[in-house]
């Protein structure tokens, strides 16, 4: 008995003693270029909608990722690239720092600069100003549509790209940025000094139509589903009320998306109640978004949308046809039935990661599906200042339909 005892102690003297049997790892230290990659794989392994990672080792390529020299930062978005191809995922990406900052600016809804919609010139390539924005630091100082943008303090706009140009024009509030502007009757050239303000980004466009006999309908544009959607299409349909809308037509054609909760809080505008949308995660487990008695109206709704109206736009869309809200008019849409999240990681890049799909009110998955409208009109391709006119026929057969008490009963 003695003798056991003697044996047992021996064997866990030398188990933590590390006598030959077992040794305690020692933690290794990784780069600042392998601390970024393990970021990104633990983000996906911890997130990712497909816990199978598209039937791969998800472990193994960790391992294998960290046998690469690193030795830039270029070289480590490469690998991270490399790492989600594998997942076969269009949408679970990469966001270099730039890329980024663009998103995050875009569906904030607000932004601090000058105020200025711009594009490059197709016959020139030079920095055009579409636009100013409406009581921005930009028109303020008399900047008008088709000027040409020659500088950026003292930048030469002839090799920038749209966005490194956006960039140089943003900056903090209060402070100021030099714009060599020539104007476009005139080849001479002038500087104008700007103090940066905060600038709202309204992503609606509205204005009163008439139909053939003469009925009001309020005609809605939304180009994005950025933070402050929601509200603006609150306010714009207050104000059509007011003046007498008796129909409303939400257009939601080229609309890529943006943010899930506000295509939520948009469609409780036109829902009293039903469900918004079915969320599944990797567990499959289902949830789901419900109108919640805040509808502002219950005119009847006709919605225009296309091969361009995805995600945000699908889920919007979906839920007005599955509970018989609105009549859909126009192409199918996109397919896009899957949700991403946006992860920031510490040298100001990000990963967008698919983290749940979705599903229409009456369960339909719609990814690479899309939705097929109540009335499916064909349109060739128009310009923007083409949008609502005899050229657009999707917008004009919706136009009809008010005319059309059984059809418009559809939606109501």
């Amino acid at each position: 008995m003695v003798k056991r005892i003697w044996v047992v102690l021996c064997v866990l003297t030398l188990l933590i003693t590390g006598g030959g049997f077992y040794q305690t790892p020692i933690a290794q230290a990784y780069t600042a270029e392998q601390d970024i990659l393990l970021q990104s794989w633990r983000i996906v392994d911890q997130s990712y909608i497909d816990d199978s990672f598209n039937h791969q080792n998800w472990w193994f390529i960790r391992q294998n990722l960290l046998q690469k020299p690193l030795s830039s930062r270029e070289e480590t978005y490469t690998a991270i690239s490399e790492m989600l191809s594998l997942l076969k995922d269009p949408y679970t990406r990469l966001l270099p720092p730039e890329q980024y900052r663009s998103l995050k600016v875009n569906t904030s809804g607000e932004l601090s600069g000058v105020g200025l919609q711009i594009n490059l010139e197709p016959n020139s390539g030079e920095l055009e100003v579409v636009a100013p924005l409406a009581g921005s630091p930009a028109e303020a100082a008399g900047i008008q549509a088709h000027d040409r943008i020659l500088a950026i303090n003292d930048n030469k706009t002839t090799n920038l790209t749209l966005d490194e140009a956006a960039m140089l024009m943003r900056g903090r509030v209060g402070t100021s940025v030099s714009l060599t502007i020539r104007s476009a009757e005139s080849e001479d050239s002038r500087v104008v000094n700007i103090v940066r303000d905060r600038i709202s980004l309204n992503p609606v466009t509205t204005y009163i139509a008439h139909t053939k006999e003469d009925l009001a309908i309020g005609y809605l544009r939304l180009s994005q589903f950025s933070a402050n959607a929601s509200a603006e299409i609150a306010h714009a349909l207050v104000k059509m009320q007011q003046q007498g809308a008796k129909g409303y037509i939400l257009d939601l054609r080229n609309n890529p998306g943006g943010l899930l909760q506000a295509g939520i809080e948009i469609a409780r505008l036109w829902l009293d109640d039903g469900t918004i949308v079915y969320t599944v995660n990797r567990q499959g487990s289902f949830d789901s978004f419900d109108a919640n008695h805040t509808a502002i109206t219950d005119a009847p709704l006709v919605v225009l949308v296309n091969e361009g109206s995805a995600s945000a736009s699908e889920i919007l869309a979906g839920a007005l046809q599955d509970n018989h809200r609105a009549v859909l008019v126009g192409e199918k849409t996109f397919g896009k039935g899957l949700i991403q999240s946006l992860f920031e990681l510490p040298d100001g890049s990000g990963l967008a990661v698919t983290v749940a799909k979705y599903e229409t009110p009456a369960h339909k998955d719609i990814n690479k599906l899309g939705i097929v409208p109540n009335q499916i009109v064909a349109q060739e391709p128009i310009m923007l200042n083409q949008v609502g006119t005899e050229a657009d026929q999707q917008y004009q057969k919706a136009l009809e339909l008010f005319n059309d008490t059984a059809l418009v009963a559809e939606a109501t």
